[in-house]
C-alpha cells in the first residue's frame, strides 16, 4: 500500500490531522484542504489516486467537486465520501456521480485505511488498463468501447483480473475482438509476466492435436522420433488461448476436461502424470450450446468452460464506436504506412455508422486500411470506401425469416458457405477469403455441411 497519494477533504481539523497521520504510517503521502477552494487547487497539484472527502464543506457540497472531477479527461482518482448519518442520501447521490464508497461518520480508522486500500487497488487496475489499451494500440489492435455493452467488458476484466485460476469462456462473433479480451485478461492478471499462446483449434490437423497440446514422448507414433512438450506445458506460468475451441476432436475434448479440474495430464504416449499451473480462456464464434446439443461437443466440458462467460457484442449493436474505432485504425495505418490522412469526411462518418458491419471490428479494420492506401490526400470520402460501405443493401436476399420459421445457427452457416463458394465459383481460397476464415476452417465447415463435392459457379444453369 506504500507510495499512493491521498487528498483529505476534511473541515474539521482534528480529523483531517489523525486521518492524515494515520495513512502516513501506512506509507502514504497525504495531502489536506479544508474548503472547497483549497481542494480544487489541491486536486490540480497533488493528482491524487485517492480523494477521501466530506460532503459537507464550509463554503459548499463537494458533490459538485466530484462530478466536475469526473467529467474532465485524464482524472482517475477514486473518490470515498465521508458523511453524517443525516446525510446518507447524498452519499447515495455521490457513488451514483462515481465515488466508490462512503463512510459513515463516526467510523474507525481501521476501516478507513481498509476503505483506502481498496480505492488504491481500483486506481491502479483503471492505470493498468489505459496502459494496456495504449500498448494494444502501439500493436494495431486494441479495445475501444464507451457504450453499455463493452464497459460491461471492462468490469467484467477488472474482477477477473485477480482471479489468475478461473476458466473463461469468451463467445461472440467472428472479428469482434475476442483474442484481443483474451490478451487484455492475461496482461491484467498476475500471470501478465508469463506465456500468452494463442492456439487456433481449427488449425490444428485431427491426427496431430492431442500431441500439439499436450505433447507426446519418444516413439509414441510412427514420427515421434523424440519427446516434445506440448502447448500446455509451455504456457507454465501463464495463459493459453484456445480460439475457436468448438473444432475440438472428442478425445481432446476428453483429455482438456480432465486437465482443467485435476491440472494433470499426460503426454500422448506417456505413463506418467504432469502437472503445470495454466489458465486455461476459450473463445468460440459458434453456439456451444447447439453443439452439445448436436452432440459435438461434451457437455461437461462446456459448463467446465463457461465458469465465467464473457459475451462480446457485434459491432453493430454498439455504433458508437465504430468512429472511434475508425480513427483509431487511421492513427495506425498512417504510422505503419507512412501516409498522412488527418480526417474522414462527414459523409464517409455516416456510411461507416449505418453500415452493419457483418466482419465486424475486423472488417472495419480492413475498410481503414484500403482507405488509407487508395487516398490521395489528407481526408478519407466516399470514394475510398468500398461499395458494400457506400451503398449497403436492404436484406441479404431470403433473409427476412433468417431467424424465424425454425432457422437454426447451422442453417445460416451453411447458407453463408454456399453463398460464397457460389460466389467464387467453386474455389475454396477465395470463399475463404471473402469469409475471413482461413482454406482449412472452410474445409472443415464443408466436410460439416455436405458441401465437399463440385460447385457450379453463381449463375451457370443446366441444360
Amino acid at each position: 500500500m506504500t507510495g499512493g497519494r491521498v487528498l483529505i477533504i476534511e473541515d474539521d481539523a482534528l480529523l483531517r490531522e489523525v486521518l492524515a497521520e494515520r495513512l502516513a504510517r501506512e506509507g502514504l503521502d497525504a495531502a489536506t484542504a479544508g474548503t472547497l477552494e483549497e481542494a480544487a487547487a489541491a486536486l490540480q497539484q497533488h493528482e491524487p489516486d485517492v480523494v477521501l472527502s466530506d460532503l459537507k464543506l464550509p463554503d459548499g457540497e463537494s458533490l459538485s467537486l466530484l462530478e466536475s472531477h469526473h467529467a474532465e479527461d485524464g482524472h482517475d482518482a477514486v473518490w470515498i465520501v465521508m458523511t453524517a448519518h443525516a446525510t446518507v442520501s447524498k452519499a447515495i447521490t455521490a457513488l451514483k456521480l462515481g465515488a466508490l464508497d462512503f463512510l459513515e461518520k463516526p467510523f474507525s480508522l481501521e476501516r478507513a485505511v481498509a476503505t483506502v486500500r481498496q480505492a488504491l487497488e481500483m486506481t491502479a487496475l483503471r492505470r493498468e488498463v489505459a496502459a494496456l489499451r495504449a500498448e494494444s494500440s502501439r500493436a494495431g489492435t486494441t479495445i475501444i468501447g464507451h457504450g453499455p455493452a463493452m464497459q460491461a467488458v471492462f468490469d467484467l476484466l477488472g474482477r477477473l483480473a485477480s482471479a489468475g485460476a478461473t476458466t473463461v469462456l469468451i463467445q461472440g462473433e467472428s472479428g469482434t475482438g475476442k483474442g484481443a479480451v483474451a490478451q487484455a485478461l492475461h496482461r491484467l492478471s498476475p500471470r501478465g509476466k508469463g506465456p500468452f499462446l494463442n492456439v487456433t483449434c481449427s488449425a490444428l490437423p485431427d491426427t496431430l492435436m492431442e500431441s500439439e497440446l499436450f505433447g507426446h514422448e519418444r516413439g509414441a507414433f510412427t514420427d515421434a522420433h523424440a519427446a516434445k512438450r506440448g502447448l500446455v506445458e509451455l504456457a507454465h506460468g501463464g495463459t493459453l488461448f484456445l480460439d475457436e475451441i468448438a473444432e475440438l476432436t472428442p478425445g481432446v475434448q476428453a483429455k482438456l476436461l480432465r486437465f482443467i479440474e485435476e491440472k494433470t495430464f499426460r503426454r500422448l504416449g506417456g505413463t506418467r502424470d504432469l502437472t503445470v499451473d495454466v489458465r486455461i480462456v476459450a473463445a468460440t464464434n459458434r453456439s456451444l450450446e447447439a453443439e452439445v446439443a448436436a452432440g459435438r461437443f461434451r457437455s461437461d466440458l462446456f459448463y467446465r468452460l463457461r465458469v465465467v462467460p464473457i459475451e462480446m457484442p457485434p459491432l453493430r449493436q454498439r455504433r458508437e464506436d465504430i468512429l472511434p474505432l475508425a480513427k483509431h485504425f487511421l492513427d495506425h495505418f498512417n504510422h505503419e504506412l507512412g501516409r498522412k490522412v488527418q480526417s474522414i469526411t462527414a459523409e464517409a462518418c455516416a456510411m461507416l455508422t449505418a453500415y452493419d458491419w457483418p466482419g465486424n471490428v475486423r472488417e472495419l479494420k480492413n475498410v481503414i486500411e484500403r482507405a488509407v492506401l487508395l487516398s490521395d490526400g489528407v481526408t478519407l470520402g466516399e470514394r475510398e470506401l468500398p461499395a458494400e460501405v457506400r451503398m449497403p443493401a436492404a436484406a441479404p436476399p431470403e433473409s427476412g425469416d433468417a431467424l424465424g420459421a425454425g432457422r437454426t445457427l447451422d442453417d445460416m452457416e451453411r447458407r453463408l458457405l454456399e453463398d460464397a463458394l457460389d460466389r467464387a465459383g467453386g474455389n475454396q481460397v477465395h470463399a475463404a477469403a471473402a469469409l475471413g476464415i482461413s482454406r482449412h476452417q472452410l474445409r472443415t465447415r464443408m466436410a460439416r455441411y455436405g458441401l465437399a463435392g463440385p460447385r457450379k459457379p453463381q449463375g451457370e444453369g443446366t441444360a
